[in-house]
């Protein structure tokens, strides 16, 4: 099968079954919304780099939003800033779009990302792909056999 374009993600995607994501978008108003928009968004993927996730709402390219990654079996979710990157309908399903999101940089300045969090995607990255590496060892791999 050919790829059409360049895949530019530098980091290895992996499913978390079960996983969610509250978010809430930062917004310019003089009162600010302290409760989240969506909640219990399920995750499709993640990397260290971003996340896609489902939603009712469609979502602004280049908006800023905080969200909140809920992990099953993990007491504490993860906290995480990112930028909507795209945003594309989901017809015919229950949930209306699926979003992009690409996090902000991970260091110690004003709107980084807690460098504890690389560790624990890190960490999550490298439990649930390497399951998904086993399931496609037990299955055979990517390729047809002619019988």
């Amino acid at each position: 099968m050919e790829k059409k374009g360049i895949e530019r993600r530098a980091c290895i995607r992996f499913e978390i079954p079960g996983a969610t994501v509250n978010y809430k978008v930062f917004r310019f108003s003089p009162k600010l919304k302290r409760t989240y928009d969506e909640e219990f968004c399920p995750i499709l993927d993640i990397s260290r780099g971003g996340l896609r996730f489902l939603c009712q709402n469609k979502l602004d390219i280049n908006a800023k939003i905080k969200m909140k990654v809920s992990v099953p079996g993990e007491r504490i979710p993860l906290e995480i800033l990112g930028k909507v990157r795209w945003s594309a309908a989901n017809p015919g399903k229950s949930y209306k779009y699926q979003t992009g999101v690409q996090f902000n940089p991970y260091g110690e300045k004003k709107k980084q990302n807690y460098p504890g969090s690389l560790v624990k995607i890190i960490a999550l990255e490298q439990k649930f792909a390497q399951e998904e590496d086993s399931e496609d060892s037990r299955r055979g791999g990517d390729f047809e056999v002619d019988g």
